[in-house]
């Protein structure tokens, strides 16, 4: 895999060279072309070298370099800016919380038979039903809707009704109540 990878670096390397190549002598550059730049890259290095052994500060700064590498890496300020032991403080607060997520963990993956079993395997085959049923029901509920709001007409009408004819038989009552009140008054004949 290792290998796969450098092989991979390699020719990704080869291409952009090729590319600067490309750039610099307007198209792209045959062997004669690239050994001009390899043979320029490799003076320069050599010419770098020859200054960097030639002068102390050079040679500092080169000792240097995985220094500034270390210290331009983004998880070196969290080593610096947080302790081990404060690092250990915080796992130790946060301890229940921890247990509690491993607990629910174990759980999922003690329930991960259930998962993986035919029948939720199955859900997909089972949607264009689901979408079926689910369209009945709104059908349904739209029909029970209207079916509701008849009911309700229906009782406004049958207690507007119900007033009616208590208001009618209220006023017969007492229209009868006068005829009866009319005829014990009436002076018997003599």
């Amino acid at each position: 895999m290792a290998a796969a990878a450098t092989a991979a670096e390699l020719q990704q390397l080869q291409g952009r060279l090729e590319a600067l190549e490309g750039r610099i002598f307007g198209a792209p550059g045959g062997p004669e072309g690239s050994r001009k730049i390899a043979d320029g890259l490799v003076k320069v290095h050599l010419a770098l070298g020859n200054i960097a052994s030639k002068r102390e500060r050079v040679k500092i700064l080169y000792k240097k370099i995985e220094d500034i590498i270390k210290y331009l890496d983004p998880q070196y300020i969290d080593r610096i800016a947080v302790p081990d032991t404060m690092k250990l403080q915080f796992i130790l607060a946060e301890e229940q919380s921890i247990l509690a997520q491993a607990a629910l963990l174990e759980q999922v993956s003690s329930l991960q038979p259930y998962v993986d079993s035919a029948h939720i395997k199955a859900v997909p085959d089972h949607a264009a039903k689901l979408q079926r049923l689910s369209q009945i029901h709104i059908q349904q509920q739209d029909q029970c809707e209207a079916v509701t709001e008849n009911v309700r007409l229906l009782l406004e009408d049958y207690n507007k009704m119900t007033l009616l004819l208590s208001k009618q038989f209220l006023q017969w009552d007492e229209s009868l109540a006068q005829l009866e009140a009319a005829k014990q008054v009436k002076p018997l004949p003599e």
